[in-house]
């Protein structure tokens, strides 16, 4: 299979395809035979560490995977640009929080988790769903409210759901999913199955008191989580220094073992990751802080200036950019020239637009949707008119 030919060889490896929409591009370009070349990058900024050490310097990949990340992260990052332009055009209502300038992030976890592997996360949730198997097409329907939405037009852009390859959400409440995710890592331990729990917050959600029960319960317990801290400077709206007397999230754990992760480095990050799946599994938690910047304001409600410049945006965008990290690694290390990149960058504006197209085209839910899944088994509902009451 040809995800399998772009991941190294180690049986944690997994990426589920972005897209059932059109084939990869490495996958056309990898001849018979052919076997993947391993290739260490030197990581450029050095990973801080607390209470552990042994992290490696240099990160390994092949020219598939680079690819792959390549590709993957250019699709989030088109999908992100859509998303605004839907919202801004009135086709998506509510509430929607963007991930770009964050894909290094997701993208690198995913490069070494498996789908038995849990994975729950806020309401920035698009890019995640998208790397545990949804396809672009069925997470534009879910923005649009569409039946053909990922979670039938219910959820919308905050919960967002893949329930056969465990990823729990897409979560409204701040940081209500840390405990959820140390909950998942405890029937992980208690079912024996050998893999972990990834809990997903940001650095706003990062002084719930919540956050540290788990932090408490989890070491006491020993229980296989990794807590991420998706450190993206700003939480909803204020300078982390204005709300945070600790910045330095990676040490925020306390007993916890902590590591600061450049997140704008794909590579960074699948190395950090690949670290922690290892601790959790044989001595219990470990945090990670992913040092990461947002694009866009908190969400589409936020214009994202009042409390930054548009120069210090465009500087992090022109020297950090994770999306063209990517794509200049692959130039300069030879690995595809600028006409192989722009094909597929092609490929993925095509396959959005099919995916659009796919949105645009879903039915909205049916009224009795408003009462399936609710409970494990549907239930009569009573309501103020006997005409509009519910019966399964």
């Amino acid at each position: 299979m040809f995800l399998r030919s772009c991941l190294r060889a180690s049986s944690r490896s997994f990426v589920p395809p972005p897209s059932s929409l059109g084939r990869r591009f490495y996958a056309r370009t990898k001849k018979e035979g052919e076997t993947s070349k391993e290739i260490q990058v030197e990581l450029e900024t050095p990973f801080k560490t607390y209470l552990v050490e042994g992290l490696p310097t240099v990160a390994k990949t092949t020219k598939e995977e680079m690819l792959y990340f390549f590709e993957t992260m250019y699709l989030m990052r088109r999908l992100e640009t859509t998303a605004d332009t839907l919202y801004k055009s009135k086709f998506i209502r509510g509430f929607c929080h963007l991930y770009s300038g964050q894909e290094a992030v997701a993208m690198g976890m995913e490069a070494v988790l498996t789908k038995d592997d849990q994975v729950i996360t806020a309401y920035r949730d698009h890019a995640n769903v998208l790397l545990r198997g949804a396809t672009s097409g069925q997470i534009l329907a879910e923005l649009l409210g569409k039946s053909n939405g990922i979670a039938k037009g219910k959820g919308g852009s905050m919960h967002m759901y893949k329930k056969s390859h465990n990823f729990y959400g897409g979560n409204g409440i701040v940081g209500a999913q840390v405990p959820v995710g140390a909950g998942l890592a405890l029937a992980q331990q208690y079912l024996g199955t050998g893999r972990v729990s990834v809990a997903m917050y940001g650095d706003g959600a990062a002084n719930q008191g919540q956050v540290f029960e788990s932090y408490n319960m989890s070491a006491l317990w020993k229980l296989p989580v990794i807590y991420v801290c998706e450190n993206n400077h700003y939480a909803m709206g204020t300078a982390i220094a204005r709300g945070s007397a600790l910045t330095e999230y990676y040490k925020r754990g306390q007993y916890i073992p902590g590591i600061q992760v450049d997140g704008m480095n794909v590579l960074a990050v699948k190395t950090a990751t690949q670290f922690a799946i290892e601790y959790a599994q044989q001595k219990g938690p470990i945090l990670l802080e992913m040092d990461t910047y947002r694009y866009a304001g908190h969400s589409m409600s936020d214009p994202g200036t009042t409390y930054r410049t548009r120069d210090e945006i465009s500087k992090i965008r022109d020297s950090r950019d994770p999306v063209i990290n990517v794509r200049n690694r692959l130039l300069n290390l030879k690995l595809a020239t600028e006409d192989e990149l722009k094909e597929i960058e092609k490929k993925v504006k095509d396959e959005m637009e099919e995916a659009l197209k796919f949105a645009k085209e879903g039915k909205d839910p049916e009224p009795r949707e408003l009462f399936t899944h609710i409970y494990d088994e549907l239930v009569p509902v009573r309501t103020v008119e006997l005409d509009n009451s519910f019966k399964p």
